[in-house]
């Protein structure tokens, strides 16, 4: 009988348990979930146009952000996300800022905001690429597409590892002209796709424009207003940590749980705010942690030492519309600052257009963009970089974590650096080879496997 009361008690206990961590998963999870839902669901049909059951397919079709249900209203320019019918969230779509999830700001005040943006001219056919689209491809012989023509066939398989890869577009340019180009059905040159942590490296690019016209100086302390007091121990944070992803701060970057990136990116109308408002964990410098909130802190300092009145024509006039990115687009977060570490729609056309800036080392159409100098500094990783795979806001070609004697990719150049969206959207830059490639889509992919294609036309000199 007491052995038999244990064992309730015992099963009594752990259902307790069982509820309560329920309770915990739904109370911290669903708004996220509804607020992922939202958010990305609201871009896809204003941005890309597209409709609910390919959206649903495709974005939402993973666990756990399948629980949600979404409701697109077209005249009110908006996407509602629900769990269960629980935690109801809200994004909004205004013209030329793209989609912004409702956020501790009302709807009637986040939709109220006036923000100066230039004129969306876009690309003409006429004009030369990089800056327009004409004469931008370059005719191949038969024996050299043939293995351009393989990478792409081996890119645009169905799944990987039992996933779907859901792969979009791809775009490789060798010595300025396109080689290969290749769109999904229902896509095409002018097709925006969501870059994700791309972002990143275009939130870098508008630091060093900043730095190339005196106004900052990233060796120095941050302007972060929250750290101004040099009895704060933020205050020894610099530019440069934040750029290199050293800045110490006690921020979680992970997303199967409830972390400080799931709540600065959906539960957070001021994203840079927010992560500035974290102590330190460790020295500023003294440890390489890569942080989505050290990249929106970075667009919050844009946003300061630009000002008001320039901050949202700023990256259009001193950047896209300088190197022929009129098909590009940066979503702000409910405060109105450019959600730097992730929000980025663009073309392939344009995300190669970047990576030829970087290729270029920093001049484009005979200007120069980026400080001289600064493209070296970004593939240069920090001390506190053990892998030495990290630079300013770009990922390196770094040592393999997993034998230290041989590059993480080995069959590519060692000079090769790279753009990363979480799911596999990038933008290769190898110097030596004069190569950028582009590839867009929704998760994962062969990564190496493709490489080792493109390269296999390099190593029998097929260019």
């Amino acid at each position: 009988m007491k052995i038999k009361n244990i064992v309730k008690r015992s099963l009594l206990l752990l259902l307790i348990l069982a509820i309560g961590y329920a309770f915990y998963y739904c109370w911290y999870s669903f708004p996220i979930i509804s607020g992922y839902s939202a958010k990305n669901a609201c871009s896809c049909a204003f941005i890309q146009r597209r409709d609910k059951e390919s959206i649903e397919a495709e974005e939402l079709a993973s666990f756990p952000v399948s629980l949600g249900n979404i409701d697109i209203d077209v005249k009110d320019s908006s996407v509602t996300g629900t769990v269960l019918g629980l935690a109801k969230r809200k994004a909004i779509y205004r013209n030329g800022l793209g989609c912004t999830l409702v956020n501790e700001l009302s709807e009637s005040t986040i939709r109220a905001q006036k923000f100066s943006l230039p004129q969306q001219v876009f690309s003409d056919d006429t004009i030369r690429w990089p800056m327009g689209d004409a004469f931008a491809n370059r005719l191949l012989s038969t024996a050299k597409r043939t293995y351009f023509d393989s990478a792409l066939s081996f890119i645009f398989q169905k799944s990987y590892n039992g996933k779907e890869v859901n792969t979009k577009a791809v775009l490789i340019v060798q010595n300025g002209a396109i080689v290969a180009e290749k769109y999904a059905p229902g896509y095409n040159k002018t097709s925006k796709f969501l870059g994700w942590s791309m972002a990143k490296s275009i939130t870098g690019a508008l630091i060093g424009i900043l730095v190339k016209d005196g106004k900052l100086k990233a060796g120095e302390p941050a302007p972060v207003t929250a750290w101004r007091d040099a009895d704060d121990e933020r205050h020894s944070i610099t530019t440069e940590h934040l750029l290199q992803q050293t800045s110490g701060l006690n921020y979680l970057e992970v997303y199967n749980k409830y972390s400080n990136a799931n709540n600065m990116l959906f539960n957070k109308g001021d994203m840079a705010g927010y992560v500035a408002s974290l102590p330190l964990k460790v020295a500023p410098g003294s440890q390489f942690y890569y942080s989505s909130g050290n990249s929106n802190i970075l667009s919050g300092i844009v946003r300061t030492t630009v000002g008001e009145t320039n901050y949202h024509a700023f990256p259009y006039t001193a950047l896209f519309h300088k190197i022929g990115m009129y098909h590009t687009l940066l979503e702000p977060d409910a405060s109105g600052t450019f959600v730097g570490s992730s929000f980025v729609y663009a073309s392939a056309r344009d995300y190669a257009r970047f990576g030829l800036l970087y290729l270029y080392d920093g001049v484009f159409n005979g200007e120069r963009i980026l400080p001289e100098g600064w493209v070296k500094r970004t593939v240069s990783p920090p001390p506190a970089n053990r892998q030495k795979n990290y630079g300013y806001q770009f990922w390196l070609n770094g040592v393999d974590e997993n034998d230290p004697s041989k590059k993480e990719f080995p069959e590519m150049p060692a000079d090769m650096f790279y753009a990363d969206g979480y799911g596999g959207q990038r933008i290769y830059i190898v110097p030596s080879l004069q190569l950028v490639i582009v590839r867009m889509g929704l998760n994962k992919f062969d990564e190496h496997g493709f490489l080792q294609k493109i390269m296999a036309a390099f190593n029998r000199k097929a260019i």
